[in-house]
């Protein structure tokens, strides 16, 4: 099976116990006085109203694998020993990218530059949550209908940059998921813009 889908629109609630880890505060640890916790709910709904999430995945069949290697359709390889032994019980995947859009990346931009650091600060962790949320919902969306199929995603997903699959990889996922459509580009460097853009890879694998 080789099935590209967008979603124009991805509406979730901010994640907001992850939102805060990623500002620093901690169960807990730490305190907020009322009218901190005011002032940051606040500036965590205006990033909501700026980030606009839209997403694609595709979901395509393991041509072979060795222990380093996955084939994809069309001459298509990912050299990672790590994702080869994530998708050792797998032979479909499921591409996965997500992107907040670029009125929030220009907000944390324009508040740097006006020395506004803490707005920036929230904004960019909500927008880095929400487009993780993003993927999130897309795995969501997709297990309920692999479970009709006897079938679910790895644990886990894996992404480019990180561990063995290098970051060139990126163009692959660009490609496939024709994420050009979505407004997100792909550098020179293999980057991702608007910023706050990410892809993933998950397997499909049988339920025992």
């Amino acid at each position: 099976m080789d099935r590209l889908i967008t979603f124009e629109r991805i509406t979730i609630e901010p994640p907001l116990k992850a939102i805060y880890r990623r500002l620093g505060y901690r169960k807990g640890l730490t305190q907020l006085r009322p009218d901190e916790a005011r002032i940051l709910g606040d500036r965590i709904e205006q990033a909501r109203a700026l980030i606009s999430l839209k997403g694609a995945a595709r979901r395509l069949p393991i041509l072979s694998k060795t222990p380093r290697q996955i084939r994809l359709p069309g001459d298509r390889t990912l050299q990672s020993a790590q994702l080869a032994a994530l998708l050792a019980d797998s032979r479909e995947i499921i591409l996965l990218g997500a992107t907040a859009g670029p009125a929030v990346i220009e907000a944390i931009g324009r508040d740097t530059a006006d020395g506004n650091l803490t707005r920036a600060v929230v904004f960019d962790a909500a927008a880095s949550e929400m487009v993780d949320a993003a993927l999130d919902w897309m795995e969501t969306f997709f297990g309920r209908e692999l479970r009709r199929e006897g079938r679910q995603l790895t644990k886990s997903r894996f992404s480019c940059g990180y561990g063995d699959l290098a970051l060139d990889n990126q163009k692959l996922f660009h490609d496939l998921l024709e994420l050009g459509r979505l407004g997100v580009e792909l550098t020179e460097q293999y980057i991702l813009v608007p910023e706050k853009s990410v892809t993933a890879v998950a397997g499909i694998e049988t339920i025992d």
